[in-house]
This record gives C-alpha cells, sequence and structure tokens, in this order.
C-alpha cells in the first residue's frame, strides 16, 4: 500500500504497461503527422509525465505548447472548468494533438475542443493516457487512448490527489476501506 496524504492506494497499471502504450501512441503519431509539422498541445498539470514519455518517441518536425485546465477538488470534478494559462500563438491551419492525462466526464475536453475549433485549425485531435467511458456526460471524440479504466479515482505517472502523488511512476488507484 502506498499512503498518500489521508488516502491509500495500490498499484493499477505499471510503469512497464504505461512505457509500452506511449511508444505505441508516440508510432501512430509519428506515422499520422509525417510531414505536417503538428503542434501538440498538453493539458497540465497531469499530463506532464506523459507529454514527456511521448515526446521521447515522437521523431518527426513538431512543436508543443502548454494548456492548464483545473476541473478538479480532492477526487472530484467540480464540473467548473477555470481556463488558467492559455495559447500564445496562432493554430490557423495548423494540425493540432491534445495530448491528455485523462478524459473521464468529458466536460474539460468538450470545453478545450471548442475553444481550439475557434482558432481554425486544419484538424485537432486526442491522445489520452487514461479514459473512463462509464464516467462520460459530454461525449468527445478520442483517437488514442493508452488505457479505458473503470470509474474510480487514480494517482501517479503526473496524477494528483490534491497536489500530492504525481511522482510515482505507474498509475494507483484508491483502496476503499
Amino acid at each position: 500500500m502506498i499512503e498518500v496524504l489521508d488516502l491509500r492506494f495500490k498499484e493499477y497499471i505499471s510503469e512497464e504497461r504505461i512505457q509500452e502504450r506511449v511508444k505505441a501512441i508516440a508510432s501512430e503519431l509519428n506515422l499520422k503527422y509525417e510531414g505536417k509539422d503538428p503542434l501538440f498541445l498538453g493539458i497540465l498539470n497531469g499530463s506532464f509525465m506523459f507529454i514527456a514519455d511521448i515526446f521521447k518517441h515522437v521523431n518527426i518536425p513538431c512543436e508543443v505548447s502548454f494548456l492548464k485546465i483545473n476541473s478538479y477538488l480532492n477526487t472530484s470534478s467540480t464540473e467548473k472548468i477555470k481556463e488558467l494559462i492559455g495559447l500564445n500563438q496562432s493554430l490557423e491551419g495548423r494540425h493540432v494533438v491534445i495530448l491528455e492525462d485523462i478524459v473521464d466526464t468529458g466536460r474539460t475536453l468538450d470545453y478545450i475542443l471548442r475553444t481550439i475549433g475557434e482558432r481554425n485549425p486544419a484538424s485537432v485531435e486526442v491522445a489520452t493516457l487514461l479514459h473512463k467511458p462509464s464516467a462520460m456526460v459530454v461525449p468527445v471524440q478520442i483517437d488514442y487512448v493508452g488505457f479505458e479504466i473503470e470509474n474510480q479515482f487514480v494517482l501517479g505517472y503526473g496524477l494528483d490527489y490534491n497536489g500530492y502523488g504525481r511522482n510515482h511512476n505507474s498509475i494507483l488507484i484508491k483502496v476503499d476501506e
């Protein structure tokens, strides 16, 4: 068991399995976007490890930028989305790939997709490490999924509980007591 603040967790997805999926997703992105100069848009804070690992395997000309969105408090979504850090460059005519840590309700991603769509990109695709299909309230298109998981609270590999636990290399799942 691993304790983070007042909660207990156990390993759910190993570091090795994560790295296998990250390499596979990066390979697909390399093929799809060869010669297209995509802009990878990482959603902070949770996706920073996913972004870094994807970029270790992306070998095509590309750019990366970041958008910081916050919609969680403790272990549940607040359903209120705040854009904290925005884009500074034009998306007009660009191929944009959003890199997310987790998609659950779809609200945050829907907001991001609508906001990006207003900037007239050539295309927009989404890659997420984790997807909780049973939690989806707002349907959104996800093009690359690392793992589909149950609707339970997870932590690690960039995901946090009140700012803590991001530094675990595997995905951990909350243990009910």
